[in-house]
């Protein structure tokens, strides 16, 4: 009975994570100064890392410093880090000093209304995605625990190596 639950929660993982496989179509947000920016307009030449984000999630507020940080090491490699937030509508005046105060250095996208959140079926946060110049989705990362963000780098530069395939 025990083998047949650990055959079927693996299935079952299996089935989530390819679920996730595919693309990400082109779509429009605000971004925290209320321009409309297009996701092939903020997106990294070679690998976009999205992480989609909200300033109530403990996690979130753990993975900031370490995305700032990738932001910076990897942007000249043609990375950049894209942050789409979560934050109901009532709450997205809170975003812009939210950022400010925790020093955010790349790109954050609004997303009040959920409707790319649920495109991309992220259920919860931070979700991120590192997507190739095809709009690709190579990798999903769910949470953010301690050693995530040195998995992220090695990741990146693994697919950077592979010339993001």
């Amino acid at each position: 009975m025990k083998i047949l639950f650990l055959r079927l929660t693996f299935l079952v993982m299996l089935l989530g994570f390819s679920a996730r496989a595919g693309e990400i179509a082109d779509f429009e947000l605000k971004d925290i100064n209320g321009q409309t920016k297009k996701f092939s307009m903020v997106r990294g030449e070679k690998l976009t890392l999205v992480d989609f984000w909200a300033t109530w999630c403990k996690p979130c507020l753990k993975a900031i410093p370490k995305l700032a940080a990738i932001s910076r090491d990897y942007e000249s490699r043609g990375v950049k880090v894209v942050s789409i937030n979560t934050d109901s509508p009532r709450n997205s005046s809170k975003v812009k000093p939210f950022a400010r105060m925790y020093r955010i250095n790349y790109t954050i996208l609004l997303d009040p209304n959920g409707i790319v959140t649920a495109r991309l079926n992220v259920n919860a946060y931070p979700t991120l995605f590192i997507i190739n110049e095809k709009n690709e989705i190579l990798y999903t990362h769910i949470g953010f625990r301690p050693g995530d963000g040195e998995q992220l780098r090695k990741k990146l530069d693994a697919f950077l190596e592979d010339g993001g395939e």
